[in-house]
């Protein structure tokens, strides 16, 4: 019976001791787990040169904003048909130079030309009806001077009759009854001379009124038939101003209405840019601010001449005047970018413009180490922006260098080696 306790004994132990293991093992892993989940993660390696590295400065910074647009020309004139009519003949193709009375287009319109022959031979009529009047109102004033001087003639032969009458009446010659009636004859004579006279008078003006109607109306119908030819005149479009014919809007048999843009003609000798601006960024431009406009040939130098007052598409339309001159191969429609200068602030600390974090706000960046080794996480309050330069505010200082590139990728990290 001892023997057989001996051995239950010693079972027990070594169970025991294989559960103690069991236990002191589980404890050490979960040690060490707890101990590498306090581990700060290793700081990753970055290459150097795929980083757009900037070193803080201060001193002046000039404040810009940039938009691309197209040039612009300054005096555009749109041709419009004046009358109706239908496409013929495009004489004139776009990119060609053309002088004020270029022939660009010739329309055609065949109750226009008709209607102003018809005026014409109506102004001849009427002509001719003012000559006929003329000469029918001519012998209508002979025959009414001949009437009274016929009648002048008796009142004369009438007034001698009444001396001899007079001279006899006092010999006891002629009787009174016949005195008398001379005297009568004379004063009918003399009242009928002078309403022929009147009538004369009024004949006169009479034939002056005819012939001003007629005159009036010959007036009305030279003024038609100049219209009229001039209408027809305006079926050869013109270029009407020196310049380059920058569009044709019409084409062959096409039919026109008056008003219908046929064409424009510019000056490219004055041109424009019409820059387009982020809404955000346009708030500080003002009228006169100097410009820089790129051709991709040649930088021109201008100034801001009008700011659009509305919005379209979140940018705002900035027109700058060109100030210098332009250089070859400058021309409407071409593709440009404009650079705004908005002010110069002077004696502040600024860097390159980070690919992150806009103006007015703090940002995460990596500032390098003294040796360039490593970059750590810093926090910087940024404050006015430009197109390629922003103003610090807080945490950086001249001299420091620092990360410009986007770094989202290293979020987790507070600090990155430099190979």
């Amino acid at each position: 019976m001892d023997i057989k306790r001996e051995k239950k004994s010693g079972l027990r132990s070594r169970r025991f001791r294989t559960v103690l293991y069991a236990v002191l093992g589980l404890c050490v892993v979960a040690l060490i787990t707890y101990g590498v989940s306090r581990l700060k993660p290793a700081a990753p390696t970055v290459e150097r040169a795929t980083l757009w590295i900037d070193t803080v400065k201060r001193g002046q910074m000039i404040r810009q904003v940039r938009g691309t647009g197209t040039l612009v020309p300054e005096d555009i004139r749109v041709i419009a048909a004046a009358t109706q009519g239908r496409v013929e003949r495009i004489l004139v193709q776009p990119g060609t130079e053309v002088s004020a009375g270029t022939v660009l287009i010739e329309l055609s319109n065949p109750e226009l030309q008709q209607s102003s022959v018809d005026a014409e031979y109506q102004l001849r009529a009427a002509e001719a009806d003012y000559k006929n009047l003329q000469v029918k109102l001519e012998s209508d004033r002979m025959s009414q001077q001949a009437v009274a001087a016929g009648v002048h003639s008796e009142y004369e032969q009438a007034k001698l009759q009444l001396d001899t009458d007079e001279t006899l009446a006092k010999d006891g010659l002629v009787a009174p009854l016949t005195l008398k009636l001379s005297r009568v004859r004379l004063a009918e004579l003399a009242n009928r001379y002078g309403l022929e006279q009147k009538r004369l008078e009024v004949s006169v003006k009479s034939a002056q009124a005819q012939l001003a109607s007629q005159q009036a109306r010959i007036s009305q119908l030279q003024a038609l038939l100049k219209l009229k030819q001039s209408q027809v005149q305006t079926l050869g479009v013109v270029a009407g101003t020196n310049g380059v014919l920058q569009q044709m809007q019409v084409e062959v048999g096409q039919q026109v209405s008056p008003g219908t843009n046929l064409a424009r003609v510019v000056e490219p000798q004055h041109l424009k840019a019409e820059l387009k601006i982020a809404e955000t960024q346009a708030k500080d431009i003002q009228l006169g601010q100097q410009a820089e406009i790129d051709t991709r040939n040649g930088v021109i130098p201008g100034h801001v001449s009008r700011i659009d007052p509305a919005a379209q598409a979140g940018t705002v339309t900035v027109d700058v005047a060109l100030d210098g001159q332009l250089p070859q191969g400058a021309r409407p429609d071409l593709t440009v970018d404009g650079t705004v200068e908005l002010e110069r602030l002077e004696n502040v600390i600024y860097v390159g413009r980070p690919a992150f974090g806009q103006s007015q706000s703090t940002v995460s960046m990596f500032k390098l180490e003294p040796d360039g080794k490593a970059a750590i996480r810093v926090p910087v309050k940024l404050g006015r922006s430009s197109v390629n330069t922003i103003e610090i505010l807080e945490g950086l200082q001249p001299g420091d260098q620092v990360v410009l590139s986007d770094t989202s990728a290293w979020d987790a990290y507070n600090r990155i080696l430099l190979n």
